[in-house]
């Protein structure tokens, strides 16, 4: 199955996604920012074709992401999607969406995927080309490509036009949390949590 066909199937899920999505229901057929006169263009994103090749550009992960943001037709329409670049032993850190579930579909590679529940039950599998993958809304997530040699490619599809991502290391120890609390929260020393705040505020 082709990298076009695994993005149209994640486009139809993300739709399916919808029908639970937190975004709020809108009166019209779509929301058009104040100036804009729509026409197919103003309905089609043209970014993802250098995500569909190989690895990231830069570092071990890269996220190109179509949201409201990126994509404003998407305002009021309850479905985004993402393509997601492993390099080899990429990662994508423990991070939540407190706005939508996630579905991930491996378009290329092998990733090994996981969440962990409210009850601290960790869900972890590994997936192959065309394996689909589901974390549920606003649960502690993770993917890494386990691989040392090849990149590896997902899409994701959310039920939201603006999912949010909200990164543990990056909300943990790059917000200016006391150092002290975090020692006391991580039964560690202050000195290994400045260490870790420094790595993540660089």
């Amino acid at each position: 199955m082709s990298s076009k066909t695994f993005l149209l199937l994640a486009t139809v899920v993300a739709f399916v996604f919808s029908s639970r999505a937190a975004d709020p229901d809108i009166t019209s057929d779509f929301i058009v920012p104040p100036g804009i006169t729509p026409d197919a263009n103003f309905f089609t994103f043209r970014g993802f074709g250098e995500s569909l090749l190989g690895g990231p550009k830069n570092g071990s992960f890269q996220a190109t992401k179509a949201t409201q943001v990126e994509f404003p037709a998407l305002t009021g329409q309850s479905v985004s999607i993402a393509v997601l670049q492993f390099a080899a032993r990429g990662l994508n850190p423990p991070h939540t969406h407190p706005r939508s579930a996630e579905l991930l579909i491996v378009v290329q590679g092998t990733l090994s995927v996981g969440f962990v529940d409210s009850n601290n039950k960790l869900y972890q599998k590994f997936l192959f080309k065309g394996d689909a993958f589901v974390f549920p809304k606003g649960l502690v997530h993770f993917q890494v490509n386990e691989e040392s040699r090849y990149p590896a490619i997902a899409i994701s599809a959310f039920g939201s036009a603006n999912a949010g991502t909200v990164s543990l290391p990056k909300t943990l120890f790059g917000s200016g949390i006391y150092d002290w609390l975090l020692a006391q929260s991580f039964k560690t020393d202050v000195g290994t949590i400045d260490k870790i705040i420094a790595a993540n505020t660089a």
